[in-house]
Order: C-alpha cells, then sequence, then structure tokens
C-alpha cells in the first residue's frame, strides 16, 4: 500500500512541476492573502480620516470643539464649508466621510441653558469609518457641553466631586476582552485569512480530481492505486495536504508570533484547529465532486460554498441574529465551525469541552469522502468526460 501510495504522490509532483495553476493555489496565492489581509489593517483601526465642520457659530467655544474633533486619533479636519449644501457635496465626492453642523448662536444659547442642536452628518457607505467618526463627533458634543457645566457650577461653588455626579451621574468601566485596543486586525485578519484559505482547498481539490476525468486519467490512477479508491485520493491529495497545512500553520504564525495576537487557548488547540480546518476543506471538496462527479459545476459550487462562508461564519454579522433558515444553514459551512472553534478556544481560552459540537461537525465534514467512495471508484474506473 504504501508502494502504491509512493507512486500515485510521485506521479502528483510531475503533475504539479507542469501545471502552475498548483503552484498558485498552494504557496502563492495563500501567501499574498496572508500578506494583503494582516498588512491591510498593521495600524490596527482607521486614522486621521477626513471630515469638515461647517462652523456658523465662529466663537471661541465652536473653535475648540473643531479642534478636539481634529485632536481625535480618528478623525482629520480637512475643510471648513460655508454652507450644510456645501459639506454635503463634499461627502458625495468622496472628499470626507462626515462633517459636524455647527448652528449661528451656539455658544450664546448653550450659556443660557438654552439646548442648543448640533447636527452630525456621516456617511454609512463605509460603516466602520462612519461608525468611528460619529463616535468622535458625539464625544467632543458632549465635552463641550460638559465643560460649559462645569464652569457654570464651579462659580456657584460645587466642589469638583459634586458636579462631576451630576454631569456623569454614572461612570462606565469598560473593559474590551482580550482586545482592549480595539485592533480591527485581530477581529478580521482571524478570519478572512482562513477563509481564503478555505477557498484555495475546496477550489483545488474539485480541480485536482476532476483533471483525472477532463484528461482521461481516470483508469491510470487508479491502475496505480491497484483498484482502490482509498489509496487514489490518498496519493492524490496528500502533498496538498501537507502544503496546506504548512500555509495554514504559516498563517498562524504571523498571526500569533509576528503579530502577537491574543491566543489564550495555547499552541495544541491552534495546531488541532489547522489540522481539522485543512481536512474539512478538503473533505468537503471531495464531497462535492463525489456527488458531482463534474469539474466546472463541482468548482462552482465550492466557489459559491466558499464565498458565502465569509458572511455565514458569523464573524461580521452574529448567526443568531438571522433568519431560523439561514441560521440552520450556517451549520452546513466548515468554516462557520472554525470561526466558533477560534473564537471560544482560541481567542477566549475557554476549554474544548465547550466547543465540541463544532469540533465534531468538523470531523464530520472531514469524514464526508467515506460516503461517497463507491461512488468515486465507478467515477475514476468508467465514466468518460463529456465536454
Amino acid at each position: 500500500m504504501i508502494t502504491e501510495i509512493r507512486n500515485i504522490v510521485l506521479r502528483e509532483c510531475a503533475l504539479i512541476r507542469t501545471n502552475p495553476v498548483y503552484l498558485l493555489s498552494l504557496v502563492v496565492f495563500p501567501l499574498l492573502s496572508i500578506v494583503f489581509f494582516t498588512t491591510l489593517m498593521s495600524a490596527g483601526q482607521p486614522q486621521e480620516m477626513p471630515v469638515g465642520v461647517v462652523d456658523l457659530d465662529d466663537t471661541s467655544m465652536s473653535r475648540a470643539l473643531v479642534r478636539r474633533l481634529d485632536g481625535m486619533q480618528s478623525s482629520n479636519v480637512v475643510g471648513h464649508y460655508t454652507s450644510m449644501s456645501e459639506a454635503r457635496q463634499a461627502v458625495q465626492r468622496g472628499e470626507i466621510y462626515a462633517f459636524m453642523y455647527i448652528p449661528e448662536g451656539m455658544t450664546r444659547d448653550l450659556l443660557a441653558a438654552r439646548q442648543p442642536r448640533m447636527s452630525f452628518y456621516y456617511s454609512n457607505t463605509s460603516l466602520t469609518a462612519g461608525a468611528l467618526l460619529f463616535r468622535d463627533m458625539k464625544t467632543v458634543a458632549t465635552l463641550g457641553s460638559a465643560a460649559v457645566g462645569q464652569a457654570t457650577m464651579r462659580a456657584k461653588g460645587y466642589t469638583d466631586a459634586e458636579t462631576m455626579a451630576f454631569l456623569q451621574p454614572i461612570n462606565l468601566d469598560v473593559h474590551l476582552i482580550n482586545n482592549p485596543c480595539v485592533n480591527y486586525n485581530v477581529y478580521l485578519s482571524t478570519i478572512l485569512v482562513p477563509a481564503s484559505l478555505m477557498l484555495f482547498i475546496m477550489l483545488l481539490t474539485t480541480y485536482t480530481l476532476g483533471m483525472e476525468l477532463k484528461l482521461s486519467r481516470g483508469t491510470e490512477l487508479m491502475r496505480l492505486a491497484g483498484g482502490s479508491i482509498v489509496k487514489a485520493l490518498a496519493g492524490k491529495l496528500l502533498l496538498q495536504t501537507v502544503l496546506f497545512l504548512l500555509m495554514m500553520y504559516v498563517h498562524f504564525y504571523v498571526l500569533f508570533v509576528v503579530l502577537g495576537f491574543p491566543h489564550a487557548g495555547g499552541v495544541g488547540t491552534i495546531l488541532l484547529l489547522g489540522l481539522l480546518a485543512v481536512f474539512a476543506g478538503q473533505g468537503f471538496g471531495i464531497a462535492v465532486f463525489g456527488l458531482v462527479p463534474s469539474m466546472r459545476l463541482s468548482i462552482s459550487v465550492c466557489s459559491l460554498w466558499s464565498v458565502l462562508s465569509f458572511s455565514m461564519a458569523g464573524a461580521a454579522f452574529p448567526v443568531f441574529s438571522m433568519d431560523a433558515p439561514l441560521e440552520s444553514l450556517a451549520w452546513l459551512f466548515p468554516m462557520r465551525h472554525y470561526w466558533m472553534v477560534y473564537a471560544l478556544n482560541v481567542f477566549n481560552g475557554y476549554p474544548l469541552s465547550d466547543s465540541l459540537p463544532y469540533l465534531f461537525s468538523l470531523v464530520v465534514f472531514a469524514a464526508l469522502p467515506i460516503a461517497f467512495l463507491p461512488r468515486l471508484g465507478t467515477v475514476f474506473a468508467k465514466y468518460v468526460y463529456m465536454k
């Protein structure tokens, strides 16, 4: 058996050397994905995003508010506009993401306790930019009104403790678990990179099997395997499994060693998750090809499933908030289970027993080809590729 598998592996090495698709999918594209996504958000979160100001009050207090806004980490005041229409057109042209509208007489009304109305306008075309800039503008407006209230109460003889108890009766003590710096790279690269790797795994698995039929090499493969479809698949995919595991562990090394992402679960959990992810991706690809023994159709199915995995994993939008049919459908995506094991065990450090349903699901995906072994044997031995 070892000799037969070795012969198939050697045959596969020769095929990989002659077909650039294998080298690109096994090494080049995975490495590019790792470098692209991890460097794309290397700053942690967007900084110095352009904003504008419409300051019709033009007083020392309104100018102080503008300076506070410009001093925020995410905001950079790049334009002062004379009207709301002019600022709105700047947002539509993409010159700024948001602007703050300070009405005429704001300082006078604020000192007279007449509650002036300040407006924020921001584009939610980019959700992250819109949310961060709205937070900055709201913080600046709150701090400005609080400063006036603090000065007024001090003039009336209140102590600082009494003033703060009135201005901020509830003091929030917020602790962000395992990501206190709100590094978006920690949240996004940990799902985008493995989802991309899973995409390459599924596509290359179905492509590899489909090429055997397209080039009429199925009977030769079965002959080298002694008529055993298990040996044929083992020899056919062994080298790809090793290289994809290497890429997965390179991805983990970059995240947790080079970039220092939090990984409370430890090295053992990380290695286990990478192994299950690769096996689950290959198992899903083999099962799809066994169900639809056509290279074009099986690649199309895996492409669709892999792209949907970015949304169905639940990293961007929680699965439990989706409609019930979609929530049930999420169990059919290997990436969903990868993400849950990562979030529970690697990121938060919970014991593996807390993610047993997801670990079991990854094992099921890896074992899916067992149900299609007889059909795959028949396909490689008898099927003729139809153009």
